[in-house]
């Protein structure tokens, strides 16, 4: 992994401002959007890339949105401040690529997650030009400075948690080129990787669910509070408004 520049947030979100960058959050909105809206329960959570809210289309009644220096509460990935089985889905967004420590990351997940309740990942796929790009470039800023995982790693991953693997697709066909003009050039080659190289986008989207063996479904407790105590809990009030109107 290549070391993150100075001021790494701001150079995250100077990308996502980009060309490339808006090229790629509509393509994961997207995704996000067409799953989210038929996964039912009381609380979802989303970890990672917080400049787009990913539960827009949700009808989980309770959502939070988590960062390390944004969001409804402030934590790292690899310890959440949050109560044994009471997250029905997480929806994780570019979080492993830049964890210090990706399988404790998941390993949260799984911890937070109730008994049949999902995970949605997303991730850049190193089988593609955008993982050529970050193997050959000299460039640290975001996102070439990551460590991209392989699908097939991260379904192992998740197979070793218990957590099973429901469904996956590939997007972003177009190469990383900064650069509007081009983009709307080689737009086709969003169509044509659909149907001639499946496999060969530059981002993943993955959907899993906690499977439990021989469990007891228990009435839970509603009157738990989520957030342990402990830990201090962000009253930022310059929060966006869904958030705002989210918080638990």
């Amino acid at each position: 992994m290549q070391q993150a520049p100075q001021n790494s947030y701001a150079v995250q979100h100077a990308w996502l401002e980009s060309a490339l960058g808006q090229y790629f959050l509509t393509r994961e909105r997207a995704m996000y959007d067409a799953v989210v809206g038929d996964i039912f329960g009381f609380n979802a959570l989303q970890l990672g890339l917080l400049q787009m809210d990913l539960l827009k289309n949700s009808r989980i009644p309770h959502i939070l949105h988590v960062g390390n220096r944004e969001g409804d509460a402030y934590c790292e990935s690899d310890y959440l401040p949050f109560a044994e089985s009471c997250i029905d889905l997480v929806c994780l967004s570019h979080v492993l690529e830049f964890s210090s420590n990706p399988h404790q990351t998941l390993r949260e997940v799984e911890r937070v997650l109730v008994p049949e309740g999902y995970l949605i990942l997303t991730g850049f796929n190193p089988m593609s030009a955008w993982g050529l790009k970050q193997v050959l470039t000299k460039d640290a800023n975001y996102p070439w400075h990551g460590q991209f995982f392989t699908l097939s790693c991260i379904k192992d991953w998740l197979a070793l948690l218990g957590l099973e693997f429901v469904s996956s697709s590939v997007n972003c066909y177009e190469p990383p080129i900064n650069d509007e003009k081009w983009l709307n050039r080689l737009a086709c080659m969003d169509t044509l990787g659909e149907r001639w190289w499946p496999m060969l986008g530059g981002l993943y989207f993955i959907v899993a669910r906690k499977r439990v063996v021989n469990m007891t479904l228990l009435k839970p407790n509603w009157k738990k509070n989520l957030i342990k105590s402990r830990l201090a809990v962000s009253s930022n009030p310059k929060s966006k408004p869904h958030q705002q109107k989210n918080k638990l």
